[in-house]
């Protein structure tokens, strides 16, 4: 699936369901908020070799896969309403960082 799919899909998923009212920018970042919080939650205390490790989990991994697609599935959706490409963000912040904070070894 390409992110064009996955937001025509997210698109159609509000609209069934008309959810288009609730889906302002305001909402859409406190829901994004509150996954990446239940994301946190995840790995709070975890020490570091966990946290690297938690795909071993399975029930761990499950939870981790379905809060990164939760936040994933938020960011998408409060992009598309706000008309962001993600993709050309994305690449626009790069190229940016690329000059704020060059290589240490070249």
């Amino acid at each position: 699936m390409t992110l064009d799919e996955l937001i025509q899909r997210q698109r159609d998923f509000a609209a069934a369901r008309d959810w288009e009212g609730f889906h302002t920018p305001k909402n859409l970042v406190m829901a994004l908020s509150g996954e990446v919080g239940e994301l946190s939650a995840l790995f709070q205390w975890l020490t570091p070799d966990e946290a690297v490790a938690c795909l071993d989990d399975p029930d761990l991994a499950a939870n981790v896969r379905d809060e990164i697609a939760d936040v994933t599935l938020y960011l998408i959706r409060l992009a598309d309403v706000l008309g962001i490409d993600l993709i050309a963000a994305a690449r626009t912040k790069i190229d940016r960082n690329e000059h704020r904070f060059p290589p240490l070894h070249s």
